[in-house]
């Protein structure tokens, strides 16, 4: 996550790319670990007589020696702070495409001479006069 937003400040749209198919291949392989996730889930639940919703770590934690519980619950501490880290990246990296959505829209506007409409004071919708964007100054 974080390379991709990397990627995207550098404005590099192949890295963005491999990122991306980087990601999908991580969440192919989440989507394998969440299934072995529930049926675990299943099995605990049907072994301790309880619903599946109400096994947690603290559940699970207290069947074993109280050393691995103390590391299954570091370790179940670690991915929840992971987990909020990456959902602050993932929100920070969909701002960051936004703006570098309509920049682009903005750049495509201005090079068609068809720029997008803006307000007065009194919120009606005006109607600019296109301005065209040349790569040589013709003024002689």
């Amino acid at each position: 996550m974080l390379a991709q937003g990397d990627a995207i400040r550098r404005r590099d749209s192949a890295g963005v790319l491999e990122k991306l198919r980087d990601i999908q291949s991580e969440m192919a392989e989440r989507h394998r670990l969440e299934a072995e996730r529930d049926e675990l889930l299943q099995r605990a639940s049907t072994l301790l007589a309880v619903g599946a919703g109400d096994v947690d770590i603290d559940v699970l934690a207290a069947l074993g020696p109280g050393e691995e519980a103390d590391t299954a619950r570091a370790m179940s501490a670690e991915l929840k702070g992971l987990f909020n880290e990456i959902e602050r990246i993932h929100i920070e990296n969909r701002v960051l495409v936004r703006q570098e959505l309509a920049f682009l829209d903005h750049l495509m506007r201005a090079i068609a001479g068809t720029p997008q409409g803006g307000y007065t004071v009194s919120r009606a919708t005006t109607t600019l006069q296109p301005t065209y964007a040349t790569a040589v100054d013709l003024r002689a």
